[in-house]
């Protein structure tokens, strides 16, 4: 009997496995995939080029302290600031300067200033001291368990300036009344809101205030790119598990979970059965849910949960291109724009389409488009010479209306993707050599990511904090199922790549052994 088996390699459940083993526990981790890293995990898609398959730009996880607690620089792990972190393109036709932000606020500052206007740089002034402080304590709530004093001491002496219930107020307001608040220009507007939307809710949702806000935080520290992809990250935790004895196994799925006495059985579809002490489930919650029922947990009960966990319906897709050149923006200082995600919209009107599109199962009117170009910032992804760009497109549906497939839809959509970066960056599409396309369905199919949402569970405030995905799952447990903790993107914090849960869940597991599980492990 080992002391824990670990569900799916995704970068919170190889979180987890490393905080247990280095506190001296046998842990094994299983994944169905032949690659490591779920969503978090690069790949050659075209020969030389070292493609991501899920995320790409890391924001949260330089903000938590786990990369410095796991010593992961010392497994390979090393980072890049994106400088500038984002930027705002003119619209096509436009004789006014693009939105730079950079890390300096004043550098930021002078860019709103010559394209929005100087009320507009003083305003975004003002929203960074506030909101940086604010940011900084949500990253602090997302760090721990989402119980009511974890929430309450992470708050806890924040300025609440108007008081604590127009704090609270803001907290729960929408990102979009947070940017009317402050801002005049529209441009301005939309490239924040298309910033906080990433996390999937549009920006006129009750609680979104928040996502926009996190914008003021890359002001101390930028998003990093991983040197040689985004699965550089998990690679470094899968060294780190492996340096304190910790094993991986890939192209194994787990097909049920269940309670023996005191301990857990883990069967494979190999036909390995696995005895724990423990169990770390670190995949799509609704996929826990079915290993549970699989290993004889009660049916009626597990029927309720997933009737009332929202999926959504689709939150977007992928085109992976190789390139011969970046894209060039005529409305960018220069090329240096290309380090960070470029913000491909300049209304927010464009946005909400987008959004009630996907919502009735239609395609968006125009792709909302967000796009990365990282080997401009790192040419070991490229051959030398070439580069690679990826592009977001937001709220694409997973279930069409009438009877339509993506298999048919996805090239022609891509299409349409590149055409929005063409039309901001003319004779980009000229320098497209390959190209892979990820629809909603093919994110299922590969990675796992039921209905093609790349955050699990809409990010939607009734699904956050300690709701998410539902109050009785959200301590990282599962009522009656002893020892079976919850990751990843199901579980506070939510999607992105924070390794937030995987710590809370690793922490959680080391209390109750303290508690219990180590009295029995010590008369094995």
């Amino acid at each position: 009997m080992i002391d824990a088996v670990v569900v799916g390699s995704g970068h919170n459940a190889l979180v987890s496995a490393c905080y247990l083993a280095r506190s001296g526990w046998s842990v094994e981790v299983i994944e169905r995939d032949t690659v490591i890293g779920g969503a978090v995990s690069t790949v050659e898609r075209f020969p030389g080029y070292k493609v991501d398959r899920g995320s790409s730009a890391h924001i949260m996880v330089r903000h938590t302290g786990i990369v410095e607690e796991l010593d992961l620089g010392a497994h390979g792990l090393r980072y890049l600031d994106c400088d500038p972190w984002a930027f705002a393109p003119a619209p096509a036709g436009s004789d006014r300067p693009g939105i730079v932000f950079r890390r300096s606020l004043d550098a930021t500052c002078r860019s709103i200033e010559e394209s929005c206007g100087a009320a507009d740089a003083d305003a975004y002034r003002r929203f960074v001291a506030v909101w940086g402080p604010r940011s900084a304590r949500v990253m602090r709530a997302f760090s721990n368990p989402p119980t009511g004093p974890a929430l309450l001491s992470s708050f806890w002496g924040l300025d609440t300036g108007g008081g604590g219930s127009d704090l609270s107020r803001q907290f729960l307001g929408s990102g979009d009344a947070l940017l009317d608040e402050y801002f005049d220009d529209e441009r301005l507007k939309a490239a924040l809101a298309w910033f906080g939307a990433q996390s999937g809710p549009p920006m006129s949702e009750p609680g979104t205030a928040p996502m926009v806000g996190f914008a003021a935080l890359l002001h101390t520290i930028p998003p990093g790119r991983a040197v040689g992809g985004s699965g550089a990250l998990t690679a470094a935790l899968a060294a780190k598990l492996r340096a304190d004895s910790g094993t991986v196994s890939l192209g194994d799925s787990v097909v049920s979970l269940s309670r023996d006495g005191d301990s857990w059985t883990t069967r494979t579809a190999s036909g390995r059965e696995i005895r724990s002490r423990a169990v770390i489930a670190g995949c799509h919650v609704l996929t826990t849910l079915g290993l549970l029922e699989r290993g004889g947990y009660d049916a009626l009960t597990l029927d309720r949960w997933r009737r009332r966990i929202r999926v959504g319906p689709g939150i977007g897709m992928v085109v992976r291109l190789a390139t011969d050149a970046l894209p060039a923006y005529p409305s960018a200082p220069d090329a240096s724009v290309t380090h960070g995600l470029q913000l491909l919209v300049s209304d927010r009107a464009h946005l909400r389409l987008a959004h009630g599109a996907a919502l009735a199962g239609e395609l968006p009117p125009r792709p909302a488009v967000l796009g990365m170009s990282f080997s401009g910032l790192d040419p070991t992804i490229a051959p030398e010479g070439r580069h690679q760009v990826t592009l977001w497109s937001q709220w694409q549906p997973y279930r069409l209306t009438g009877g339509r497939r993506w298999s048919d839809l996805a090239g022609p959509e891509a299409d349409r993707i590149v055409a929005e970066i063409d039309a901001l960056a003319p004779g980009f599409g000229e320098s497209v050599l390959d190209r892979h396309v990820q629809s909603p369905q093919d994110l299922e199919d590969e990675m796992g990511l039921l209905g093609g949402n790349v955050m699990h569970v809409e990010m939607s405030l009734d699904q956050m904090m300690m709701w998410r995905p539902l109050p009785e799952l959200s301590g990282h447990r599962v009522p009656g199922a002893v020892r079976l903790y919850l990751t990843g993107a199901s579980t506070h914090p939510g999607g992105g790549v924070s390794g937030a849960s995987g710590r809370s869940a690793a922490r959680i597991a080391l209390h109750d052994d303290r508690r219990g599980l180590g009295r029995l492990r010590r008369r094995r």
